[in-house]
């Protein structure tokens, strides 16, 4: 139930209005609170990618590339956030819309960065510049290419990101990519760091209300962090050293990695710009629904897709990643009833502070990659649930059946076998093994094509009895 002392509820409604800075404030970092560990993870998982991120030899120095990367990701989730609430001409939908690093692009990231180290790092950023520019520019035209991404192609997606990374939380859990030859890896020691924080993170998510709930994933990763010290998976001499060693305050470095122009990269980032923007869209409108009870205009939707990718391309001048809307802010205002896009600048402001000083970076750095694995399973399950949910929008018919089997059987499957096509050129080998485009131009190119209509018999020969005859099956769904 909203609080009455925040203000009436026409003032709740208004995005314009702010509430006493007493309540705002708090409220503001609540905000921050239930996107932290999501926006941080990326770079992390980036530069575990590259090799210079734990258990790398980067470590004697203290990992100064991956506590970069996390200062970037706040630092420009914060200025991104502030081009929504505050904008500036036609950028900006004006709305308590939280920014953040983007899950989508890791797919695409991953492979360009593989075992590279911080020589792959140019070629990332001058994708995430073209790619965020062009992100702009889709906001100029977003409304008329919905048609081509429905509930079918956007939920295939998002529920193929989240396999994608599931892999991941996994190897993390188990001591990281690293050890995997080690006979640490996959030790009880290691999975009860991890375990500590799933269960609660699920007990804090289900058995507590407001803002416990919502803050969940970063409390639980909080109390694995306490756990891992209490059984010396790291030491206070650790965390202080790494405190020592950084920077009280540090100004963002333009192209501080250079800037090279990779074709595999523009396209990858280009081509996920699509999946954010409706993404975007669809954060917009629940919004503006859950918040004030109206639909969302033409210029909030062009405004938000603006500075979506404004907000991008700037962070990878200066090295950081795609930043996109984060969802569960949306559920965050419906919760508290306060449509205040103020709020949320307070917010932002807090991320920008936390961006401009290292040590704050140097301390998320300390946390245990077994730690920050169970953190990942649940987040990256709750990709895939996301997937599965916008899934069940779908009209499950044989041929859109056809289209979701033929787009995961090759997307997954050369995810999970990339040898499969190791004989084609560089880029197009790294665009195909991300697994998520290829599925994504398949499902987008046969849900265009494809006739409305695919007999039953059609499917019957291909399906080995379970394409769906059944009542309540998949082929006759309410």
């Amino acid at each position: 139930m909203t609080d009455a002392s925040l203000g009436t509820p026409a003032q709740l409604r208004d995005p314009n209005y702010t509430p006493a800075l007493s309540k705002a404030i708090p409220l503001g970092i609540q905000h921050v609170l239930a996107m932290f560990v999501s926006n941080v993870t990326p770079a992390i998982i980036v530069a575990g990618a590259a090799g210079f991120g734990f258990g790398s030899d980067a470590g004697a120095q203290g990992f100064p590339d991956m506590t970069y990367l996390i200062q970037m990701s706040m630092l420009f989730a914060g200025i991104a956030t502030l081009f929504q609430t505050i904008g500036f001409g036609p950028v900006g939908a004006r709305l308590p819309i939280v920014q953040g690093t983007s899950f989508a692009f890791l797919p695409i990231m991953i492979p360009l960065v593989a075992g590279k180290g911080v020589e792959a790092l140019p070629a990332l950023f001058g994708g995430v510049l073209v790619g965020g520019l062009f992100h702009m520019v889709l906001g100029t035209f977003i409304g008329r290419i919905r048609f081509a991404l429905p509930p079918l192609v956007t939920g295939l997606v998002v529920t193929m990101i989240g396999l994608a990374l599931v892999k991941v939380g996994i190897q993390y859990a188990a001591g990281g990519v690293p050890a995997i030859d080690q006979p640490e890896y996959g030790s009880l020691l290691n999975w009860s760091a991890a375990l500590v924080v799933i269960v609660a993170t699920l007990g804090l998510k289900f058995f507590t209300r407001g803002m416990l709930s919502v803050s969940a994933v970063v409390i639980g990763i909080a109390l694995g962090y306490i756990y891992a010290l209490a059984v010396g998976m790291i030491t206070f001499e650790g965390i202080v050293t790494s405190w020592d060693r950084a920077a009280t305050v540090a100004l963002p470095i333009p192209f501080a990695y250079g800037f090279e122009f990779s074709f595999a990269a523009v396209v990858g980032f280009c081509l996920m710009a699509f999946v954010s923007a409706v993404e975007t869209v669809g954060d917009v409108s629940g919004i503006t629904k859950g918040g004030a009870g109206r639909e969302a205009t033409d210029a909030e939707i062009t405004g938000a897709t603006y500075a979506d990718g404004l907000g991008s391309a700037i962070a990878g001048v200066f090295g950081g990643f795609p930043n996109t809307s984060f969802s569960q802010n949306v559920g965050l205002i419906a919760m508290t009833g306060v449509m205040s896009r103020h709020v949320v600048t307070i917010g932002a402001l807090f991320l920008i502070l936390c961006g401009l000083v290292p040590k704050v970076g140097a301390v998320i750095r300390t946390i245990p990659i077994e730690v920050l694995g169970g953190g990942v399973i649940v987040m990256f399950g709750m990709v895939v649930a996301a997937g599965v949910s916008m899934l069940s929008d779908v009209n499950w018919n044989r041929r859109n059946m056809v289209i979701f089997a033929i787009s995961l059987s090759i997307g997954l499957g050369l995810q999970l076998d990339p040898k499969a096509v190791q004989y084609l050129p560089d880029t197009l080998r790294v665009l195909m093994t991300s697994g998520l485009l290829p599925a994504a131009l398949i499902a987008i190119v046969l849900n265009l094509v494809l006739p409305e209509q695919l007999s039953d018999d059609a499917t019957e020969e291909v399906s080995g009895g379970l394409s769906g005859h059944g009542k309540g099956s998949l082929g006759k769904r309410g």
